[in-house]
């Protein structure tokens, strides 16, 4: 028997318990919110979802915290979304306290719940969720790299015109315009992308990825959800199943890539107790420039997380 939380019932967690029940991977997930109402008639969408699409996942709805009691995963989407001329960074007071609150709340009623932090800014929430909980760092992992790369393939895809199922990818970094696309571990089919695509092309393409996130915000006024939601689901179905998948993640890095004490996504193969490894890829001196200079960044959130004292 399997149990997830999502906290929040915004797009992104509605998103996240919908693509879940789809996939039939848990036998009861949770959808909890203040607007208990919304998480309630959401859950219950779902539910009368399930004949249609042929699923049998268990779909509560709920404000109360006592009725995520027993989760396996807890994946924690609360907070406010970025707005147009809004950075991620500028989320932090705000939903550094939703987070840090949220985290003690869930593991209050579930204390052996693998944390799943999709909150932006994502490094600097995964940081706060991370301090409060007292759990070790592959318990603790924030859904990034998951996302980047899926927006990093879907533009491969789209230039080369070819199925983004093809495709794989890897990036490192923070989660935001710091992030490090790798297109030397980047391939089609096994083939090179850079076989397939000239330098400029490919060049646009990461700086896109970078900014993937705020081309939405501007687009809809809001940050998205499906392709967010997606991925959390996704990490969520590789700890229940045990699949042992490799993902970029975001986690605490403790001398991995001469980096510690600093939340960066990184590979990590992804089963049932969270991360069991981290994997570190052998970068050249321009790649580790540039996730030094992304490592720099986030440690500077942290430290402005750091001055509000809330761990």
């Amino acid at each position: 028997m399997s149990k997830v939380t999502v906290v929040g019932a915004g797009n992104v967690g509605a998103t996240v318990a919908n693509v879940l029940a789809h996939e039939n991977v848990a036998n009861e997930i949770v959808l909890l919110d203040l607007m208990a109402d919304m998480a309630k008639g959401k859950a219950l969408d779902t539910w009368q979802q399930a004949p249609i699409d042929e699923y049998s996942t268990r779909i509560k709805g709920t404000g109360d915290y006592a009725d995520t009691a027993g989760s396996d995963i807890a994946v924690i989407t609360a907070g406010v979304p970025r707005k147009p001329g809004m950075s991620r960074d500028d989320l932090i007071s705000t939903n550094a306290k939703i987070v840090s609150s949220v985290t003690k709340s869930l593991l209050a009623e579930s204390p052996n719940a693998i944390i799943i932090v999709v909150s932006n800014p994502l490094d600097v929430m995964t940081y706060a969720a991370h301090e409060v909980s007292g759990h070790p760092s592959s318990k603790v992992i924030g859904m990034a790299g998951v996302l980047d790369t899926a927006r990093y393939r879907a533009f491969l895809a789209e230039a080369l015109d070819v199925s983004p199922r093809d495709i794989q990818a890897m990036l490192l970094g923070g989660h935001g315009d710091t992030m490090v696309p790798l297109p030397r571990y980047t391939t089609v089919s096994g083939i090179p992308v850079t076989e397939l695509i000239d330098d400029a092309q490919l060049d646009a393409i990461v700086e896109r990825t970078k900014k993937g996130g705020g081309e939405l915000v501007q687009l809809m006024g809001t940050s998205a959800w499906y392709a967010p939601g997606a991925a959390a689901a996704q990490m969520v179905g590789s700890i229940l199943r045990d699949e042992k998948r490799i993902f970029p993640c975001c986690i605490k890095l403790e001398g991995q890539y001469g980096l510690s004490d600093v939340y960066l996504g990184v590979p990590v193969k992804l089963g049932k107790n969270g991360v069991e490894e981290v994997i570190e890829l052998k970068l050249d001196k321009e790649e580790m420039a540039l996730l030094e200079t992304s490592s720099g960044h986030v440690k500077e959130v942290m430290g402005a997380y750091d001055k509000m004292g809330l761990s």
